[in-house]
């Protein structure tokens, strides 16, 4: 599905998922193949690009990471030569600021986001040879370790619609407020945040209990599958992370709860099953075809928890059209 195009020409530059769900493209080369230090930001709900403020330093081949405080890490990279240099984006404020350079002048290099919150730099080309260094980058947090909030215990595997729980120690920190009466603002209870491994997506999880040694989330629903980062922040301070792997339910036969034709002509349908189950629409108008021959529409959206829906806006052009629902 088509989508809106960028503002200008990237090649062989980053692009971040942030945790609003928005995406950063940042560097790589331009139109003229020269390297380039524009940026720009992808809303998915509106479908449109719009210009980012630019990176220091125009970089193609650079690595980027998104820190567990939420900021991108842009390091290294090839600009008038090749680059040690590195800087930070910061979604609040939309400015790029300069952070700690690498130790060598790399571009190509791949980066990893670490348990323990630290980027691991490994690889990459010095010239026309590449290495075999590896180097750490530590976001430096400045917090006392006695602070640091610790993950004993998370259960693993979970599945999407279960309860992400959490045992461990330092989930209370110090309480804080603004001062005035019903305005006060208390830190001391936990967040965590999941994070994707694969994709980047991050979501931070409501809870139903919690205290100083364990936390219990409400179901977890409409994260992607596969292993994910937990970490708990505490007073803005983040646990080392834990490993977590998604599964997918098992799903149930569906249950069919609507089917209406919209005011612009589309066919809609809904229907209930396993909270996090995933399906695909197949369409046809022959019943006699062959499964292969029918028409592969996409995936159901999981609208609300265990509730899915599908529209189709190619039935406008079929008076007729038979529908299958499956699961990968």
């Amino acid at each position: 599905m088509m989508t809106g195009s960028l503002t200008t020409g990237h090649a062989r530059h980053t692009a971040t998922l942030l945790p609003n769900g928005k995406v950063l493209v940042a560097g790589g080369f331009d139109s003229s193949f020269s390297p380039s230090s524009s940026a720009e930001m992808y809303d998915p709900v509106s479908g449109l690009w719009t210009v980012a403020s630019p990176l220091t330093r125009q970089r193609v081949d650079q690595t980027a990471a998104l820190l567990s405080n939420g900021k991108v890490l842009v390091a290294g990279g090839f600009g008038d030569g090749f680059l040690s240099s590195a800087e930070l984006y910061d979604p609040a404020t939309g400015n790029w600021t300069v952070t700690t350079a690498m130790i060598d002048a790399l571009d190509g290099q791949r980066a990893t986001l670490l348990p323990n919150g630290q980027v691991l730099f490994i690889g990459g080309y010095a010239g026309s040879n590449g290495v075999s260094k590896a180097e750490l980058y530590d976001v430096g947090l400045g917090f006392r370790s006695s602070w640091q909030p610790q993950i004993a215990t998370a259960n693993s595997p979970l599945s999407l619609g279960g309860s992400l729980v959490l045992t461990g120690s330092q989930f209370r920190g110090v309480s804080g407020g603004s001062g005035g009466n019903s305005q006060d603002s208390p830190t001391d209870y936990p967040l965590v945040q999941l994070r994707s491994i694969e994709s980047g997506q991050t979501t931070f999880l409501l809870s139903t209990n919690w205290s100083t040694n364990s936390f219990a989330s409400l179901p977890v629903w409409n994260f992607p599958p596969g292993n994910a980062l937990a970490t708990v922040f505490v007073n803005g301070i983040p646990s080392t992370s834990s490993v977590v792997n998604i599964s997918v339910p098992v799903p149930t036969k569906p249950n069919l709860t609507s089917a209406k034709t919209l005011s612009n002509g589309s066919f809609q349908f809904a229907f209930t099953n396993s909270v996090g189950a995933l399906f695909g629409v197949l369409a046809t108008t022959d019943l006699e075809l062959a499964l292969t021959n029918w028409t592969v529409l996409g995936g159901v959206i999981e609208i609300s928890p265990g509730q899915f829906q599908f529209t189709d806006p190619q039935s406008t052009n079929n008076q007729r059209r038979f529908y299958l629902v499956r699961s990968p």
